[in-house]
């Protein structure tokens, strides 16, 4: 009989997961991009999809995809100039006919089966509407039924938080929005090659990071174990990370936690803070881009008033960021990258938080209470 596999040498499919992201991560870029350009007949139905979009799309998803799916809005309205709205799945499945956008739909799933995205998937195609598939198998019914698939290589994922489809779903966005940006003229060839080479370094410098990411991330969670709410903050293309980090840690460790965008702390969330409520902070920079670094300032501005008040506060920083160190009551640092690279390297912390504050309780994280890996039926 063929032995059950395991997660060893780690104690967790999750940890094993978080730790085979490197190598997901190579497989999926190497899928799509050959000699520093778009692989032509690989990526040819993803682009005849993007000449359908009429200068809009719709993003449809669930979950941890559409934290993805968020990514890719701004990613794709930034680079290319296309319009692009995000729905849940759940709420655009029962839309009236009358109220859906003429616009081209793209469906962001990791199994490729999850009911409310592919309910949303059919009525697209019933619509007549041109339709683009992200999944992370690529012989499911949604990589099958909709115009074209574009699926990540994450391989299969059995702890049922998703991490390293995650990162995969990052990836294959932030390749879609060049091909937006090539395919309106936004971007020149020069920029977009450079672009490619920057996702191309994404593998080797998370895999740099993995281990003192374990180390630093397994003692910062010790020091949170009383607390039992958290408040998760970003900006721009971060606000969505941020809510991804608070998701992972209600379903790996049963604990209430919230994402918002930085801004909005003080219209109400402020009320929240204290010593038993943590605020975890996403305060990397691109110091190479004006609008991150404005965001940036922002964000050290706010770290200051909630340092006053007495917040207690978790940051993810640049490495050798003094400035955020000084503020932070702890600090987990993320190699310099740019603003659209920073967002798959810095989720990989917040999910070893999300693993930590999870076994540290006691909780089976690869099968948490009430979850299932692919949610089949509403």
């Amino acid at each position: 009989m063929p032995e059950t596999p395991t997660p060893s040498p780690f104690a967790h499919w999750m940890l094993r997961e978080i730790h085979e992201q490197p190598a997901t991560l190579a497989a999926t870029f190497d899928r799509f991009v050959a000699g520093g350009r778009f692989h032509p007949e690989i990526c040819a139905p993803i682009q005849t999809w993007l000449a359908a979009t009429r200068g809009e799309i719709v993003i449809t998803a669930s979950g941890s995809s559409r934290h993805a799916g968020m990514v890719a809005e701004l990613l794709i309205e930034d680079l290319s100039g296309i319009a692009v709205d995000v729905e849940y799945a759940s709420e655009y499945c029962y839309r009236n006919e009358k109220a859906l956008k003429n616009a081209a739909i793209l469906v962001v799933s990791q199994s490729g089966e999850t009911a409310d995205t592919l309910a949303a998937l059919r009525k697209a195609n019933a619509a007549g509407h041109a339709t683009l598939a992200v999944t992370n198998v690529a012989a499911s019914t949604m990589a099958r039924e909709a115009t074209a698939s574009f699926p990540t290589e994450a391989g299969r994922e059995r702890a049922i938080p998703a991490t390293k489809s995650f990162t995969a779903q990052l990836l294959v966005l932030n390749l879609l929005a060049l091909m937006a940006a090539e395919s309106q003229d936004s971007l020149e060839p020069e920029a977009i090659a450079l672009r490619l080479q920057e996702l191309a370094t994404v593998p080797d410098t998370i895999a740099a990071q993995l281990a003192a990411w374990e180390t630093t991330v397994r003692d910062i969670a010790a020091a949170y174990g009383d607390a039992q709410s958290f408040l998760f903050l970003g900006r721009g293309v971060h606000y969505p990370i941020a809510r991804e980090g608070a998701l992972k840690l209600k379903e790996s460790a049963y604990l209430h936690a919230e994402g918002y965008p930085s801004g909005e702390l003080k219209h109400g969330p402020n009320a929240l803070v204290g010593e038993g409520t943590p605020l975890v902070m996403i305060a990397t920079v691109d110091h190479n881009d004006p609008d991150s670094v404005q965001r940036y300032e922002k964000i050290v501005q706010l770290m200051r008033d909630m340092r006053e008040q007495g917040a207690n506060i978790l940051a993810v920083a640049n490495d050798g960021d003094e400035t955020v160190a000084s503020l932070a009551t702890h600090t987990i640092p993320v190699l310099p990258a740019p603003e659209a690279v920073l967002v798959i390297s810095e989720i990989v912390p917040l999910q070893m938080f999300a693993y930590f504050m999870a076994i540290n309780n006691g909780i089976d994280v690869d099968h948490p209470r009430n979850l299932v890996k692919a949610v089949v039926q509403e």
